[in-house]
């Protein structure tokens, strides 16, 4: 161990590690309390110290005790040896696909002194650990034999070798970072696998994670009321063992960490820092591709096949445009750590596809209603598809308010849904003027009774809806968020598909996604800007000529004449809470967007 803080983070780590053994050791020692004083009644009563009745009854009592606790005991070790400890969703990568990432892994290692990692897989965040994946549901051990024997006739020597842990790498870490960065990385991570190879830290966490699996499968549903009991007198002694525990290994942890950076200190240390700063900016770039480009494709049953290179365009025009990243330009040129593979686009697209299932929770495979979709076919099969489909939601809603196609009877029906029949009947008529088009209830089936709660309150009030709006607004908007759940649940009445097979497809359930969900549902005003603003788009690519566009940070957008259209929320939001249609109006006829010609729905 190189550097007095390397040193006593080892120290530390290892010590807290016995701390933990010691917790192990103090429950076995409970466990064997019964029966070594039931052998030493045994021993008295051989001896002829013992005798007596109230001797034999005591005999009898502590043995039965000693059987029953033993087998408790035995249960409980078979449970915690046994369960299968969690692991995170990743996409495994072989050392045939990407030979030079394990090579410069290796060669790190090697720098390093530590051992190398047993793999390398991949997950879709901006973070990079070591998982332990030693328990035989994970991986099961290698069985290697030498290829001769030494003695003609003997039998091949075989034995067993414990894979180190798994390098798990950020995947928009590979597309955006160079080599030379990516190694910087890595150097603190690849540097934990020497603490993992201790005997006593590597037995405090198995130790660990086999209490926390135990109580995973304590805490699983579907058992009779016998097994219930015993799994639940399980769940509470493996928590009594984790919270004995805990920060002896939070302590340990905290060691090994100190430790690896020490040894890693020597390593890159120049590169390091500037790479740190390529971490944030990737964290930033990957959660606005998420939450702007690739939940709107998700909603419609797509699923971009090419995340990470999403990634780097974006992390490309984020660099333009923030001040604060304009060195890192210059970088560009070098090397990118995505060559490090032999085949970038199948490794992106699996991500691609483990995003989605995370984020989002939809299917391991590929079908008609969930199709992959390459960053040409966006704006057609993504964007426009969204506008048309939130416009044609907004027209059923209307049908179902009972607003007619125009606020004039002298005006023909247009034969078709326009923007002018969303903006007539969202205008705020004068105080003297009566409205013209009647706003009952949206009707709600029996099974929309959760939402009917929502849609039954009186229009505007503070308790229907606390963002501010007209009383046709927050009616139309409550009808939005009823016609949106309905969807939403017969859509979740679908199978979401067969199960991903691989590796890893054991580790998690598809009823726990999406494990990580990227927004909270919208408010019913949020929903009624979306509706407008899409039907408002709809209209400019039918009447004006625009185009639907993606912006690398932004999402969906607008364009007119090649350009980004204006930021249309201001004057969407003065309609709904203001009922005034001026800006709006104003904005449309600079546009030459024709709000009274029909549009084409999905």
């Amino acid at each position: 161990m190189t550097g007095t803080g390397g040193e006593l983070g080892a120290r530390a780590a290892r010590s807290r590690a016995l701390a933990v053994l010691r917790v192990r050791s103090r429950a076995l020692a409970v466990a064997l309390l019964p029966a070594a004083v039931e052998v030493i009644l045994l021993t008295g009563a051989a001896t002829g110290q013992f005798a007596g009745r109230g001797w034999d009854t005591a005999r009898w009592v502590v043995g039965v005790l000693a059987v029953l606790v033993l087998l408790a005991a035995g249960g409980i070790a078979l449970v915690v040896a046994r369960a299968r400890p969690a692991a995170s969703p990743t996409v495994p990568v072989s050392e045939r696909s990407a030979p030079d990432l394990y090579r410069m892994v290796r060669e790190l290692a090697d720098r390093l002194d530590v051992p190398a990692p047993s793999a390398i897989a991949l997950t879709p965040d901006c973070d990079s650990w070591l998982e332990d994946r030693t328990h035989p549901a994970h991986a099961p051990p290698v069985i290697r034999a030498h290829d001769e024997p030494a003695v003609p006739g003997a039998r091949l020597e075989r034995r067993l070798a414990v894979p180190a842990p798994v390098l798990v790498i950020g995947s928009p870490f590979l597309w955006w970072m160079r080599v030379a960065e990516l190694r910087a990385v890595l150097a603190p991570v690849v540097a934990g696998t020497g603490p993992s190879a201790q005997p006593d830290i590597a037995a405090a966490r198995r130790f660990v994670r086999g209490l926390d699996a135990a109580v995973a499968v304590a805490d699983a549903p579907g058992r009779g009321p016998l097994t219930r009991g015993l799994y639940a007198a399980l769940g509470r002694i493996a928590r009594l063992l984790l919270r004995a525990c805990r920060e002896h290994a939070a302590l340990m942890e905290r060691g090994v960490a100190t430790a690896a950076a020490e040894r890693a200190h020597a390593v890159d240390y120049g590169p390091r820092i500037a790479a740190q700063e390529q971490v944030g900016l990737a964290y930033a770039g990957w959660d606005r591709l998420l939450t702007k480009v690739a939940l709107p494709a998700w909603r419609m049953g797509r699923w971009p096949s090419r995340l990470d290179v999403g990634v780097a365009a974006a992390l490309t025009e984020l660099s333009r445009r923030d001040r604060l990243a304009d060195g890192f330009a210059a970088r560009l040129g070098e090397r990118p750590a995505c060559d490090l593979l032999e085949e970038p686009g199948v490794v992106d697209e699996a991500v691609s596809l483990l995003t989605a299932r995370l984020f989002h929770g939809g299917p391991a495979e590929s079908g008609p209603s969930w199709a992959p979709v390459d960053w040409q076919a966006y704006p057609e099969e993504v964007v426009d598809r969204t506008w048309r489909a939130e416009a044609a939601r907004l027209h059923r809603v209307l049908d179902s308010l009972g607003v007619s196609p125009s606020l004039d009877p002298a005006k023909p029906d247009p034969g078709g849904p326009t923007l002018a029949r969303v903006l007539d009947h969202l205008t705020e008529p004068a105080a003297d003027t009566a409205p013209t088009v009647p706003a009952p209830t949206p009707p709600l089936d029996n099974e929309d009774h959760e939402v009917s709660e929502v849609s039954a309150n009186t229009p505007g009030s503070a308790d229907a809806d606390p963002d501010p709006a007209t009383e046709r607004s927050a009616l139309l908007a409550a009808g939005l968020s009823a016609a949106l759940a309905r969807e939403e649940r017969a859509e979740s009445a679908v199978p979401r598909g067969a199960r991903a097979q691989g590796p890893d497809s054991a580790l998690w359930e598809d009823g726990d996604l999406p494990l990580f969900p990227l927004q909270p549902p919208r408010t019913g005003r949020e929903l009624l800007a979306a509706h407008i603003t899409a039907m408002i788009c709809c209209a400019a690519v039918d009447t004006a000529g625009a185009a639907p566009g993606l912006d690398w940070l932004d999402g969906p957008t607008l364009l007119l004449d090649g350009e980004r259209a204006a930021d249309l929320t201001p004057k969407v939001l003065s309609l709904i809470e203001d009922g005034d249609p001026a800006p709006l109006r104003a904005w449309l006829a600079e546009s030459g967007i024709r709000p009274e010609k029909p549009v084409r729905l999905v």
